[in-house]
């Protein structure tokens, strides 16, 4: 399940398994990264607001790695250093796509009980346009 919570501070927070899902999908669309890498990719999507420290990604990573969702191996990053590269298995992109259709019928679920339905096949039928209804 994926929440992420922006506070009154505007910092975001994390919640229970929505690391997953950001980590698998930032190395579906990037491949091979760096942990780092991830952080500043997650960071710049969210436009700032999401800001990753080693203490939350690093065993998100691992217990990803031992779930067999992504693999490793050591490599050299941009900068010369010996870095850890995490890549999506097979497995991980059969997850991916699970949580992904997870969290759609959750934000549907959430749009319906805020007002704002979805139109489509999990929420109401779109309205007519009013040009539609002009043109009659």
């Amino acid at each position: 399940m994926l929440l992420l919570i922006i506070n009154m501070n505007n910092k975001a927070e994390v919640l229970q398994g929505t690391l997953d899902l950001m980590v698998l999908k930032t190395l579906e669309s990037m491949g091979s990264q760096h942990g780092y890498g991830i952080a500043q990719r997650l960071q710049q999507v969210s436009e700032d607001l999401l800001r990753l420290n080693q203490g939350t990604l690093y065993p998100a990573l691992l217990r990803l790695e031992q779930r067999g969702w992504i693999s490793s191996k050591w490599g050299t990053s941009e900068n010369n250093r010996r870095a850890r590269f995490y890549m999506l298995t097979r497995a991980g992109k059969k997850q991916l796509q699970r949580e992904a259709d997870d969290w759609h019928r959750m934000a549907a679920v959430m749009a319906r009980l805020l007002g704002g339905a979805l139109p489509g096949p999990l929420g109401p039928p779109s309205p007519p346009s009013p040009l539609n209804e002009e043109q009659s």
